[in-house]
């Protein structure tokens, strides 16, 4: 028995090891992340005298390939490129960003330039970001590990955006344009060494299981639209991420209303995005001792009163300050709501599932920028106020969506197998051949 708990072990190790650097190399490539997102912020509001609304739109739609997300997550699904699945993509896509982002380096800044070269790697990103997330899901589905993958997830996610957030300020400030698309072509380089690595912990007999197997495009379709328990971890990433106030209207509170220098938007969102890596780490231990259910329930709760601190500030060092409790008041939330997702993907379908969370996620995000941009430009003294009330309801109102969710999906801990979820999946398998 020492044996067996020692090679499981030895191979968790090495999952971990795998999935741990291509999750840092994809969020720190991310074009919708922080550090290209607000280094694009500051291009369009510093150099080319884009207002707040027209910030908030050129996210808005710059993010479309992320939207159909859903698209890219079922090509990821039904392709096999190059004969190696997800490592295909990888060594496909990976080199083609960069070669975007090398163009966008070679040309004059300009608001059409620029928002042609974003909607650009935004798509091609979008085949990189199924691969990894739909292999992802897979694995901790067939390891029993969605909740210990879903904290590292989490955790190497994370890094980037308090790197990247950290670093945008800087960037805005100190590097031409030019200079930073040619660094997010050096990162896209490191993902295509990544995909050439293939460890056997996480790649051997990985599609060959139940798990992985699929019915075809209209088999496929019909599956997923009749698998109930993707709604509920949709549903919850829409309105958990649908938060007016984090996004444009707090970068324009903190430098026009309270006067911050540009750097403490940047600086608060690092902050903000570090306290939830202490938590995530709680929850990959705790997931392993305690039913997802308890913890969504638990995380949402936490969740609710997030953002009314900053209701309270008066000051940029009052908003990095409060950053960390904002923050860590988030993490169980985040970290359940990806547990559950990787729990509910069908079979042959983790890509298409997680895409189409992932998607919501951004759509959810740039959405409620646009309002919370609207809403805190309908008044210059409590605008942002309206944006911190209009978060906690939303909050407030994702509880009841726990009951949507199938009991048997949520009720089990990591790494113990449900017979009741087991044969559900084998059943789907079966009826599909």
């Amino acid at each position: 028995m020492a044996v067996v708990d020692s090679a499981r072990s030895a191979k968790t190790g090495q999952i971990f090891l795998y999935f741990g650097p291509l999750t840092f190399l994809v969020y720190l490539a991310l074009p919708h992340g922080y550090f290209l997102d607000i280094a694009t912020s500051y291009m369009l509001k510093n150099q080319l005298h884009a207002s707040a609304d027209e910030v908030s739109i050129f996210r808005l739609l710059t993010a479309i390939p992320v939207y159909l997300s859903v698209v890219f997550g079922f090509a990821r699904d039904l392709w096999n490129p190059l004969g190696r699945k997800d490592r295909g993509f990888f060594l496909i896509f990976a080199p083609l960003t960069a070669i975007v982002f090398g163009w966008m380096a070679l040309s004059q800044l300009s608001y059409g330039g620029l928002f042609m070269g974003m909607l650009l790697v935004m798509f091609t990103f979008r085949f990189i970001a199924a691969a990894q997330w739909g292999l992802m899901a897979l694995v901790g589905q067939e390891k029993l590990m969605a909740g210990r993958l879903s904290a590292l997830w989490n955790i190497f996610a994370s890094l980037p955006y308090v790197v990247g957030a950290f670093a945008s300020g800087w960037v805005a400030q100190n590097l031409h344009p030019k200079q930073t698309f040619l660094l997010m072509a050096a990162m896209l380089v490191g993902i295509f060494l990544l995909g050439l690595w293939k460890p056997r912990a996480v790649f051997q007999d990985t599609y060959d299981q139940p798990l992985a197997k699929g019915a075809g495009i209209w088999g496929d379709i019909k599956r997923l639209v009749k698998h109930k328990a993707i709604y509920a971890p949709i549903l919850m990433m829409f309105m958990f991420q649908f938060a007016p106030g984090q996004n444009t209207p707090l970068q324009f509170y903190l430098s026009n209303t309270l006067h911050a220098p540009d750097a403490v938007y940047g600086e608060y969102l690092a902050i903000f995005s570090a306290a939830f890596i202490p938590v995530f780490f709680l929850y990959g231990w705790l997931s392993t001792r305690i039913s997802l259910q308890k913890l969504l329930w638990i995380g949402m709760i936490i969740t609710i009163p997030q953002m009314i601190p900053l209701a309270l500030i008066h000051s940029g060092n009052d908003a990095l300050l409060l950053a960390v409790p904002i923050g860590m008041m988030g993490g169980i939330a985040a970290a359940s709501i990806y547990d559950l997702g990787m729990r509910s993907c069908p079979p042959g379908l983790q890509g298409t599932l997680m895409m189409m969370m992932d998607g919501v996620n951004q759509l959810s995000q740039r959405g409620s920028d646009v309002f919370g941009a609207k809403l805190y430009s309908s008044s210059p003294t409590h605008g942002f106020l309206y944006c911190v009330i209009a978060t906690t309801i939303i909050y407030t109102l994702i509880l009841p969506v726990i009951f949507l969710a199938p009991k048997h999906v949520m009720s089990t801990r990591d790494g113990e197998a449900d017979p009741v979820l087991e044969a559900e999946i084998l059943a789907e398998v079966f009826a599909a051949d």
